[in-house]
């Protein structure tokens, strides 16, 4: 009987870590968290940051809105204060149809 291993996945990301994920400066990663209160990792007991799968998805919304959306923090802040959920419904939706278009143009490089 065949299945399939699990990959196991990190419970805490380290700023560097969350940085390099959206190619940015861990310090502007730092400035958002001063700057938004969805940003909230816990520090071990040196003081390092440990974000979590919720906190890095919460980074993705403010990465989306103030790098490719353009808005600024004041502008984000009112998004995310009126309407979060409204915003990770966007990004989903995004990412899905990303995926989508990658799958097809996958089928259309191996039809030709």
């Amino acid at each position: 009987m065949a299945y399939k291993e699990k990959e196991i996945e990190k419970l805490y990301y380290s700023i560097g870590e969350v940085a390099e994920q959206f190619n940015v400066a861990p310090s502007l990663i730092r400035f958002w968290e001063s700057e938004f209160e969805i940003i909230k990792p816990k520090k071990n007991r040196k003081g390092n940051r440990q974000f979590t799968r919720e906190d890095i998805e919460n980074v993705r919304l403010i990465y989306h809105l103030v790098k490719e959306k353009g808005f600024t923090l004041q502008g984000a802040k009112e998004m995310l204060k009126n309407d979060t959920h409204s915003v990770k419904d966007k990004i989903e939706l995004l990412n899905s149809l990303k995926r989508v278009r990658s799958f097809l143009m996958e089928i259309r490089s191996k039809l030709h």
